[in-house]
């Protein structure tokens, strides 16, 4: 009987243990045939992931909340009140040369050392000049009013005076923007609504100073959050302010909305940094104005231009570890001069003495030695890395100008030495096509500073427009 019973026992056993394991089969069976008809599927649509696609510009969704919050005790109140603007003077500029059909894509070139590049200055020209002339005609922007009677006239109205020293990007583009043909005062009409702190101005009030700026700007966007409804339909993802000091990037600590969702047009663009967002913000030159015309420098294929004996300059004061490393390795250098303190020679003569001009990035990645080389037609070297460089969604800068990683600074002069007379004639002609548009002017010229700003901007503009309601 005992044996029976255990007989039973085992044969039970074996009987459930078939029954799992069929069980578990099915599963089992069923994941693999799942997986090797996804791979089946990959293969035959792996065209898919392997098309060039067009890089487009998109702008990033709200992502924060327009809820604000009121500010307490707060000193910074402003009045809200109209204020009018006129229509500009507008000078006659020289714009881009209209491509013929072959030049309508890019023109590669071989270098005779081998490598091929794009010549052409801009990306796309054709695309360029086509959405230029639309912007020209159909670009609108709302700013807030504001009257000579606020609180804070002075930082939020244009200057009086004209521009000057090294943060004048900021002061020209509100001058002259105020007085532009692209102003609307009807908000339905218009594409983008521009925020007219001055953060250049702003430092400098003693009511408020460097460190009240963060509040200051949070209580502006929650005063035109209360008392418009624009900032709140969108949460400020069609607004924009202009800075070129480097405080920007701490300006909106306590403003979160205008750091992730409003258009920041800059000089310090340093996609390195949390604050600046490529593509959604955009960079602006920092230039130091001049009431002169560039000099006139025309190069042939014939020209030698004896008179850049020199290989590279570089002037400023030792004021990273970029330029500390490239004093030490280039500072008694006999063909690039890397100075710091009282130049023995003019800045400009030493600009139009040499062939590269070193753009050396300092406390931010921006400074005026860009605009200060194109103006006397020196090619720069852009020793910066992380720099979003000024109009790069415009223009082809490998066609003008030589980057450099600040690693490769021991190899400078075999990089500059390794550029061909060929390539350096191409980058020289380059520079003098460009340096327009890194000239400000007190009456917008066509395809100057303030328009490749605007240009910029439109880039950047909601292609859906949200109606207001009442």
């Amino acid at each position: 009987m005992a044996r029976s019973s255990l007989l039973l026992h085992h044969l039970s056993r074996r009987r459930l243990r078939n029954f799992f394991g069929g069980f578990l089969f099915i599963p089992t069976s069923l994941a693999l045939i799942t997986s090797l008809f996804i791979l089946f599927y990959i293969s035959s649509t792996s065209n898919l992931f392997i098309q060039h696609q067009e890089t487009r510009i998109h702008l990033n969704s709200p992502v924060a909340s327009s809820k604000l919050n009121p500010p307490t005790n707060s000193k910074y109140t402003n009045n809200f009140s109209s204020s009018s603007s006129s229509l500009p003077k507008q000078s006659d500029g020289e714009g881009p040369v209209q491509p013929s059909e072959s030049q309508r894509s890019p023109k590669l070139q071989r270098s005779s050392n081998g490598d091929y590049g794009n010549e052409e200055v801009y990306h796309a020209t054709q695309i360029f000049l086509e959405d230029y002339k639309e912007m020209i005609k159909s670009f609108k922007i709302y700013i807030y009013p504001h009257g000579k009677g606020d609180r804070f006239a002075n930082a939020l109205l244009p200057v009086n005076f004209e521009p000057g020293g090294n943060y004048a990007s900021e002061s020209y583009f509100k001058k002259v923007l105020t007085k532009s043909h692209f102003i609307t005062k009807d908000p339905s009409a218009a594409d983008l609504f521009y925020l007219p702190f001055s953060i250049a101005t702003l430092r400098h009030d003693r009511r408020v100073g460097v460190g009240g700026i963060p509040d200051f700007i949070k209580d502006y966007i929650f005063r035109i959050s209360r008392s418009y409804p624009f900032w709140n339909r969108t949460a400020g993802a069609d607004h924009f302010y202009v800075a070129c000091h480097s405080i920007a990037k701490v300006a909106m600590e306590k403003a979160e909305e205008v750091k992730f969702n409003a258009i920041q047009v800059v000089c310090s663009s340093n996609y390195f940094l949390a604050g600046y967002v490529p593509h959604k913000d955009a960079s602006m030159p920092q230039i130091w104005p001049r009431q002169v015309e560039p000099p006139s420098l025309g190069l042939s294929k014939s020209s030698k231009q004896n008179f850049r004996k020199k290989l590279a300059f570089f002037a400023g004061a030792i004021n990273s570890p970029v330029r500390q490393n490239l004093l030490q390795v280039w500072r008694n250098d006999s063909e690039i001069f890397a100075n710091y303190g009282r130049l023995r020679t003019p800045y400009s003569d030493a600009l139009l003495g040499s062939k590269f001009c070193l753009h050396v990035k300092g406390f931010e990645v921006n400074t005026a030695r860009i605009g200060d080389s194109l103006f006397y037609g020196c090619v720069p070297v852009i020793l910066a890395n992380h720099y979003d460089l000024p109009f790069a969604d415009i223009l082809n800068w490998k066609s003008f100008s030589i980057v450099v990683d600040t690693i490769d600074i021991p190899l400078l002069k075999k990089i500059l030495k390794g550029v061909s007379h060929e390539r350096y004639l191409m980058l020289h002609r380059n520079v003098l096509k460009v340096r327009k548009h890194f000239r400000w002017n007190p009456f917008p010229v066509e395809y100057d500073a303030f328009y490749m700003v605007m240009y910029e901007l439109w880039l950047r503009r909601s292609s859906v427009r949200i109606p207001l309601l009442n």
